[in-house]
């Protein structure tokens, strides 16, 4: 619960800034959502400083699963009412009674299990790259779009396991609240969501139960966390799970482009 916004966003941003941070990070009374890249040598001055302030101390960093040096160009810090827009009303339900976190292993356990639901909190064009095996994968645009929406689809299952997940678990933090509040009694959430995942099993040896790329929301688009292709080129149909934005100034809209429409095209859909 932040007090004073702006002024801690302004603080913020100098002392990120001071550090060779960039990144595009949203801040809002009920915290903070960031993705951010800094030079190698500064990570532990930059651990240091988060954790000077009271409310991040010991806060988890997800790190990137691939690192191919262009993920952002300057640093941005914007105030928002929310740090995700998920159209609810704080005031009417306990957002702080969370689905309970499970890790890689956990997850993996519940997974196999008859009695359990995956669920997929992204939206279509992230789960059209990359998602859990069996997930149920709502076809949305966003965020506030898809709580009804999977509402909807879990009520036949109001009384299994349901395992929510996301890229790094913020919006599985606010999901995962209200679905209890809507009376559904076996709630979990992938801690660290995709992320956290990928990263518990390599180094754990454990069953990546993923398949395909996860979807990042900076100039990389995608990380790879299997060599499963599970989608196509939007153009010939290729098997393809490349993620571009249009070349054309009038249009930027994202989509899936093979090599060879990239070239025919001009990177334009």
């Amino acid at each position: 619960n932040i007090e004073e916004v702006a002024q801690f966003r302004d603080q913020f941003y100098e002392g990120l800034s001071a550090l060779g941070v960039f990144g595009r990070i949203y801040v809002a009374k009920e915290g903070i959502n960031g993705q951010l890249s800094l030079p190698a040598d500064n990570f532990e001055a930059f651990k240091t400083y988060l954790y000077s302030i009271d409310f991040l101390k010991g806060i988890r960093l997800n790190k990137a699963i691939q690192d191919d040096g262009k993920s952002f160009y300057k640093l941005k810090i914007k105030l928002r009412g929310k740090i995700v827009a998920d159209g609810l009303d704080d005031e009417s339900f306990d957002v702080t009674d969370k689905g309970s976190h499970v890790n890689a292993e956990q997850f993996n356990e519940l997974a196999d299990k008859e009695s359990t639901v995956i669920v997929d909190m992204r939206n279509h064009y992230e789960s059209e790259v990359g998602h859990f095996k069996e997930a149920i994968t709502p076809d949305v645009e966003t965020f506030r779009e898809s709580l009804p929406i999977v509402e909807e689809m879990l009520k036949p299952h109001k009384d299994k396991n349901i395992i929510m997940y996301c890229t790094g678990g913020i919006r599985c933090e606010k999901a995962s609240a209200y679905f209890k509040h809507k009376g559904f009694k076996h709630v979990h959430q992938l801690d660290g969501g995709i992320i956290e995942y990928s990263r518990q099993v390599k180094h754990a040896g454990l069953q990546n139960k993923f398949k395909g790329k996860n979807f990042v929301f900076d100039e990389r688009l995608g990380e790879r966390i299997s060599e499963d292709v599970i989608s196509n080129c939007h153009q010939c149909g290729a098997s393809c799970d490349t993620h571009i934005n249009c070349a054309n100034d009038a249009c930027h809209i994202l989509f899936i482009q093979c090599p060879t429409c990239a070239e025919k095209y001009t990177d334009t859909c």
